[in-house]
């Protein structure tokens, strides 16, 4: 909402237009002479109300719901420059936050088509919608809702950086989601710093620091800040990162734990994921039969065709081949699809672990696809 310091006729005329109100209704509003406001209006900048007419008009001004501060602000801007002066924000009289309500909406809205270009990769169209609002304001001009957007759009920017590889550094997703976390916190909003841990617990594992990603996902698992799906997808997360560390049987009763919650969510797609992620600690356990037989399932149920999600399957499918010599050269081809794939779209923490897959496989491998 705009903040009259000092109120002259310009202003004074500004809120009648706004209020769409005649001289006389206007008059009758503020309890003020009809003479009076044609003066003030007449003389505009060169005219100050008087004491009691400043309070009055403050609270006509405080009064007035949303939709007349925003026409309010508009009557201002144009009378200003009208005067041949300064647009009524710079002036000293006048303060007007930004950003305004409708750049909320406009900023609410982009945050939106950000989520939506995430989830396919679309990454630098992401980017612009991300940086367009976070590079214009500085945390200390917002109020709540603008903080609010602002720890939301450092969030997604830090999902961007993860699914673009860059983990960890000045420019990392670890940085968002830390910077994010900060801003949440200093809202209060447990929900959302808790949803944060998550992501900074996923930017250790991916860093390579297994044990300790699988302590953090542990505390999540059981964190009451956090949703029913939240909690379950840290449990899996547990599963994953144990697997990974090599840990393949305790992983396998944490994962299936984590489906059964998920079923009984009906989430359809993270359930479908964590078959995917079963069928791999399964493969580590050496039972190839469970895992091809959890990757069939994972292909054949997943309700995203999202480009990640494509390539995080076909690299699971293609590391199970590989671990039979029968299905090597199958294993092979999958994993090139899938190099192709996440280069084409920039996924480069899938393309290096496909390039690790490749290296630790028996048997020839041709060159990956640039």
């Amino acid at each position: 909402m705009a903040t009259v310091h000092e109120w002259t006729g310009l202003e004074a005329l500004a809120l009648r237009k706004a209020l769409r109100l005649s001289v006389r209704r206007y008059s009758e509003h503020l309890g003020i002479a009809v003479n009076t406001i044609s003066n003030w209006e007449k003389y505009r900048d060169k005219r100050r109300p008087n004491t009691e007419s400043q309070a009055i008009l403050d609270t006509a001004l405080a009064r007035s719901d949303a939709a007349t501060h925003l026409r309010f602000e508009t009557e201002l801007a144009k009378l200003s420059e009208g005067e041949g002066g300064r647009l009524a924000g710079e002036t000293a009289r006048v303060t007007i936050p930004r950003p305004r309500a409708w750049e909320y909406e406009s900023w609410t809205d982009d945050l939106e088509r950000a989520v939506v270009a995430l989830s396919h990769q679309n990454f630098a169209f992401a980017d612009d919608l991300l940086r367009r609002w976070s590079s214009s304001y500085q945390p200390s001009e917002l109020d709540e809702r603008g903080t609010y957007l602002l720890a939301r759009s450092v969030a997604l920017q830090g999902d961007l950086k993860r699914d673009q590889g860059a983990v960890v550094g000045p420019l990392s997703a670890q940085r968002c989601y830390a910077n994010a976390r900060t801003l949440y916190t200093e809202l209060q909003i447990p929900r959302r710093v808790a949803q944060l841990d998550l992501s900074l617990a996923v930017v250790t594992e991916m860093s390579g620091a297994l044990e300790t990603a699988a302590r953090q996902y542990e505390d999540l698992a059981i964190d009451e800040r956090l949703s029913p799906r939240d909690r379950a997808r840290a449990r899996l997360w547990v599963g994953t990162a144990l697997s990974k560390d090599g840990n393949h049987d305790y992983a396998v009763r944490v994962m299936e734990e984590a489906i059964r919650e998920f079923e009984g969510l009906a989430e359809q797609d993270d359930w479908s994921v964590a078959q995917q992620k079963l069928a791999l600690a399964h493969r580590g356990t050496g039972n190839l039969d469970a895992a091809l037989r959890l990757i069939d399932l994972a292909r054949s149920t997943g309700i995203t065709d999202a480009p990640m999600q494509r390539v995080r399957l076909d690299t699971a499918y293609g590391h199970i081949l590989l671990s039979d010599r029968a299905t090597l050269d199958d294993g092979l081809r999958v994993l090139d699809d899938a190099a192709k794939r996440a280069a084409q779209y920039g996924l480069t923490h899938q393309l290096r672990s496909i390039t690790d897959i490749r290296r630790t496989a028996d048997g020839p491998a041709s060159p990956l696809p640039r």
